[in-house]
Formats: C-alpha cells, sequence, structure tokens
C-alpha cells in the first residue's frame, strides 16, 4: 500500500494553468506595450523623462488631433446605432422577400476590410465617381457637385457606412430572442407600430446597443484605414498623428507619446463601458427579484 502511494502521480497546482496563457499573452500584448511606453519617456536628447508629453501634449496639432478623434467617432458611433436600429428592426419585424439572406449578409460584411467599403464610396461618390460622371454627362458641366469625401463629413460617411453592421449583428441577435407575443398583445390591444417599438422592443435592445455602440466607439477611436484611404490630408486624427510623426517625421518618441494617450482614451472608455453595463444588469436583476 505504502509503494503504491508512493506512485501515485502528484496533482498539478491550478495556478500553474495560468502561466502559458499569461506568458503567451505577455509576449504577444504586454511586451510591446510595455515598449511603446518606455519609448515615449526615452526623448532623443537621452535619459528617461516626461518632457514629451509637455511638448506633444500642448501642441496644437494634438489638440486638434484629439478633437477630430472625438467628434468623428462620437458622431460615426450615433449614426451607427440610430442607422443600425432602424434597419435591424426592419429586418428583424418587417417581412420581406430576401430578408434572411440580407441578414446572412450582414455577417460576411463583418469581415470585409475598411479600405474596401472606403474605395466603394470613392468609385461612388469621388470627384470622377459614377454620381459626378452621371451629373457631367447629363448637364455638360466641367465636374460634378459631390466633392465632400475627401472633408470629415466623407470620413463620418465611410465609418457610419463600414461600422453600423457591428451594431446590428448583436441588435438581430437581441430581437430573435424576443417573445413575439409581447408584441401581438399590444398589436391586439390597439398599440400602433411607434408605441410597441417604445415599450416593448427597445427595453430588450438596450444591451445590446450599448455592446454595438461601445465596440464602435472604440473601434472607431483607433480608425486609420478609412481615413487614409479618403485621402482627407485636412482630417489628423490620433492613429493618424502617430503615423505622421513616425513615418513622415521620424519622431518616435512623441508616436509613442501619441500611441499611450491613443490608448489610455480607449481603455478607459472600455472601463466606463463595463461599469455602465454592470450597473444595468444589477438593475435589471433587482427589477426580475
Amino acid at each position: 500500500m505504502a509503494s503504491l502511494a508512493l506512485a501515485a502521480p502528484r496533482r498539478v497546482p491550478r495556478w500553474l494553468w495560468a502561466v502559458p496563457p499569461l506568458a503567451g499573452l505577455g509576449l504577444v500584448f504586454l511586451y510591446p506595450m510595455t515598449l511603446v511606453v518606455w519609448q515615449s519617456v526615452s526623448p532623443d536628447s537621452g535619459g528617461h523623462d516626461l518632457s514629451g508629453y509637455g511638448t506633444v501634449l500642448s501642441s496644437a496639432g494634438f489638440r486638434t488631433a484629439l478633437l477630430n478623434t472625438v467628434w468623428i467617432a462620437a458622431g460615426s458611433t450615433l449614426g451607427c446605432l440610430v442607422l443600425g436600429f432602424v434597419l435591424a428592426l426592419v429586418i428583424a419585424f418587417v417581412p420581406f422577400p430576401g430578408g434572411r439572406v440580407l441578414s446572412r449578409f450582414i455577417d460576411i460584411f463583418l469581415a470585409f476590410p475598411s479600405f474596401l467599403i472606403t474605395l466603394a464610396l470613392l468609385f461612388l461618390y469621388g470627384t470622377v465617381g459614377i454620381v459626378n460622371g452621371i451629373w457631367t454627362d447629363a448637364t455638360g458641366a466641367a465636374q460634378g457637385p459631390l466633392d465632400f469625401l475627401h472633408t470629415p463629413w466623407g470620413v463620418l460617411l465611410a465609418e457610419v457606412t463600414y461600422f453600423t453592421p457591428f451594431v446590428m449583428r448583436p441588435l438581430l441577435a437581441a430581437f430573435s430572442q424576443l417573445d413575439t407575443a409581447q408584441i401581438e398583445a399590444a398589436a391586439s390591444l390597439g398599440a400602433r407600430a411607434p408605441r410597441i417599438v417604445r415599450q416593448v422592443i427597445w427595453p430588450e435592445a438596450l444591451p445590446a446597443l450599448a455592446a454595438g455602440g461601445s465596440l464602435v466607439l472604440v473601434m472607431c477611436l483607433n480608425e486609420f484605414g478609412i481615413i487614409l484611404f479618403t485621402g482627407a490630408k485636412g482630417v489628423t486624427t490620433l492613429p493618424m498623428l502617430v503615423y505622421s510623426k513616425a513615418i513622415l517625421d521620424g519622431d518616435y518618441p512623441g508616436a509613442c507619446v501619441v500611441a499611450v494617450v491613443n490608448i489610455a482614451l480607449s481603455v478607459a472608455l472600455y472601463g466606463l463601458y463595463r461599469v455602465v453595463l454592470a450597473r444595468g444588469t444589477g438593475g435589471a436583476r433587482r427589477a426580475g427579484a
């Protein structure tokens, strides 16, 4: 019996199972992030200090980039929430031919690269795009009336077009779980469509809207490809400022400072989302109890 007890294999401590994923996370994510933060406090003059932060944060270019980043991200998120909610309502509750195919297409659309959507908009609404071409052919004018894709409004349109499906997908999933008996009961009692949406569908859609909207907001804050491919040279955001400082100016410490600020802003928004979501879930549980 004693020999059997000695031969029994030892149980591996549970904390050892956390070592491989933590090591992979540290190598792939935390180590590069540490290098960025370290470079941001390592000016070209030598040594380590926070002078780079003072120089970058006090510059007019950084303030402009920060303002552009915030308002474009907020405007794009608002547009995606409104458009995504309306489109998801139509797809989920208004029967029409091809509705199921359109719902499946949304899943495919999520895999499209952002620059592809931007190129499509350029073909449609660019200065030499289809719409302007039709206008010049019909009127004989030298150029068409549309020339907005190189402006902040063009960036806003491209981001709303690309990111709206990221709001629609969780909404459609939430609507598929909605008990249609509630809608039928409300309709049988004489409630019109706006009231049904406001009192029956809207409360069920709020968690999905919060999830999709927070995801879109974070992605818009860090979007780079859309702005680059629209050619909006006068629209400088924080990711564009990182690119400009690192690639065009060779100012790697300054680029890392902007990158750290951009990361901090994204993490802060994600933390706010988690707090709001936790409070909303806790309130719903208390109400259900």
